[in-house]
């Protein structure tokens, strides 16, 4: 994935991916919309080269792409058997899969604040599960391969504003980031972002045909 000038020494970028972020901001961008991973990483490295130094020769590092399961969940066994043995061994991309926690909250009632911990039908736990531990592991991935000198530049791709002290962080360490953003979602991380592009204006080209 470099150009063909050779006049520079290429321009490093690695792409960084909150996966179950990005895939249901595409699906409510395009209801049924069927990606297709392998075309992610060049798509959004030219991407991200055009808007930091157009012309100049460009590498693409890696991708690294952070989810999460419920072990609870049989169609998660799929998706974590997936996610670890296919989308981990593509050309260049490196997986992170966290399992993800009950919450410790039960729900409660609008009016009178009583705790609901079962259902009333099956009995089961009523409590719900989150992702736990993805955005620091993002962040510290960020930091630390950028301390390593493994980039020059990261493509972010989330619209979570969480993300906006470690952008600002990298920059201040003159380590520039691209926002992949669905605005207006995530203008907030935008604005704090070195540069940013629309995933919709690139959706064509990532679509599985």
């Amino acid at each position: 994935m470099t150009n063909s000038s050779q006049q520079f020494k290429p321009y490093k970028i690695r792409v960084f991916v909150d996966f179950w972020n990005f895939t249901l901001s595409l699906r409510r961008a395009q209801n049924g919309f069927m990606l297709d991973w392998t075309k992610v990483a060049s798509v959004f490295t030219r991407e991200a080269s055009n808007i930091i130094a157009p012309g100049v020769p460009y590498a693409f590092e890696a991708m690294h792409i952070y989810g999460s399961f419920d072990p609870a969940k049989p169609d998660d066994a799929k998706f974590r058997n997936w996610f670890s043995n296919w989308l981990d061994k593509q050309p260049g991309v490196h997986t992170v899969l966290l399992e993800r926690q009950r919450k410790r909250n039960y729900i409660k009632c609008p009016a009178c604040q009583a705790e609901a911990q079962t259902c009333q039908t099956c009995r089961a736990d009523l409590r719900g599960t989150e992702e736990k531990g993805i955005d620091t592991r993002i962040v510290t991935d960020m930091i630390s391969l950028a301390w390593s000198q493994g980039y020059d530049s990261a493509v972010l791709v989330s619209s979570d504003r969480d993300f906006v002290p470690v952008a600002e962080f990298l920059q201040a360490k003159g380590t520039k980031v691209v926002h992949a953003a669905f605005p207006p979602n995530g203008s907030q991380l935008s604005q704090r972002c070195w540069g940013n592009f629309s995933v919709n204006s690139v959706m064509e080209e990532i679509e599985r045909t």
